[in-house]
């Protein structure tokens, strides 16, 4: 111990002092610097997004980034964010191609809970749709879809549309407000969808120009039903046609054989006029295979309820096709179930009654 004194006090002369702080100074500024927030603050919700190495006109990619990818907040300056990415890659992107972790969490939710709900259509977006946390114009985006992405679609609401933002004169502002008066706003439809979506290649370069695209994300979330078109069977786009139906579900009972192999039996809900009611469906079509005429017919037809989604198909215990939904009756909602046997449908009042057949 006595000799390790002088060495001691040989570091602790002034001279050595503040060398020594400096050092353990820039040693713990290097060492937060260089260890990123413990959770992300933000994740892209865009296809791509390409992260830059300025705001400069000229400047260069970094990185490219796509959806669901976790960054972190640096700083800000504007509509500009600089971002550290999981890879340690620091640069610039613009704050609306990224959602806040609170709405992540959201969408994630949304899409477990997608997964115990049953399809209620197939279909594809005709035009690019934004895809919102909640229906409405102006929730929470969360991506957007490109044109003709395959979806399926979940369930329906519908919302207020906002005003008209078109000029109009004195006159026809007046008769508007008086037919808003009498007939409430105008309401349009929502509907929930789950699509897959295959991310772009990198399009900045930086990865190289043979870079695979991304493996393919879900998206869960509310799109405009205008935006949606229902990828209908023939045969039910055949007769929704021509009863002047506008069909807002199908599904698939069974299949029959024939000759030509086994033909599908459907199941086609929807109701008439434009969008914005209160009822997900106000009529049912069943549309069944005719081996001796050998087309389509309607089995079975109604068209006297208030139905709401979801519409379940299954298989009674005798192996026949069935399906339930909830509708609004005198009595308020009440579960309504149908069952097909071969071309014959009918309504299962009491089912703890209904006989088996052997």
């Amino acid at each position: 111990p006595s000799e390790t004194v002088p060495e001691m006090k040989k570091y602790l002369e002034p001279r050595w002092v503040i060398p020594v702080v400096v050092v353990a100074l820039l040693g713990a500024y290097w060492f937060l610097r260089s260890r990123p927030a413990p959770w992300p603050n933000a994740y892209v919700s865009e296809r791509t997004a390409i992260v830059w190495s300025s705001l400069a006109q000229v400047r260069q990619p970094l990185a490219t980034l796509r959806y669901g990818d976790p960054v972190f907040f640096l700083e800000r300056r504007g509509e500009n964010v600089r971002i550290r990415t999981a890879d340690r890659v620091e640069g610039w992107i613009t704050a609306d191609r990224l959602m806040d972790v609170a709405h992540w969490q959201r969408g994630q939710q949304l899409i477990a809970d997608a997964a115990k709900m049953p399809v209620q259509a197939l279909g594809h977006t005709k035009v690019p749709s934004n895809v919102r946390l909640d229906p409405g114009r102006t929730t929470p985006r969360v991506f957007q879809f490109t044109r003709g992405i395959a979806v399926e679609v979940l369930a329906r609401a519908v919302t207020d549309a906002p005003p008209s933002e078109e000029k109009s004169t004195a006159g026809e502002s007046s008769s508007s407000t008086r037919r808003s008066e009498l007939v409430g706003p105008k309401r349009e439809d929502w509907l929930l969808v789950r699509g897959s979506v295959v991310p772009a290649a990198d399009p900045s370069g930086a990865a190289g120009p043979n870079a695979p695209a991304g493996p393919p994300v879900i998206v869960v979330g509310w799109v405009r039903g205008q935006f949606v078109a229902l990828d209908l069977p023939e045969p039910v786009r055949d007769y929704a046609s021509s009863s002047g139906l506008r069909v807002t579900a199908f599904f698939e009972l069974n299949r029959v054989p024939d000759a030509l192999g086994e033909k599908p039996q459907f199941l086609a809900v929807g109701t008439r006029g434009g969008e914005g009611q209160t009822c997900d469906f106000t009529l049912l079509r069943v549309y069944t295979w005719g081996t001796v005429r050998q087309r389509y017919e309607t089995a079975y037809l109604e068209s006297d309820f208030c139905g709401f989604f979801p519409v379940r198909v299954g298989r009674a215990a005798n192996g026949d096709p069935e399906f339930r939904f909830i509708a609004l009756g005198k009595k308020g909602r009440e579960e309504r179930l149908y069952r097909m046997r071969q071309t014959v449908v009918r309504r299962i009042r009491d089912e703890k009654k209904e006989p088996v057949h052997r």
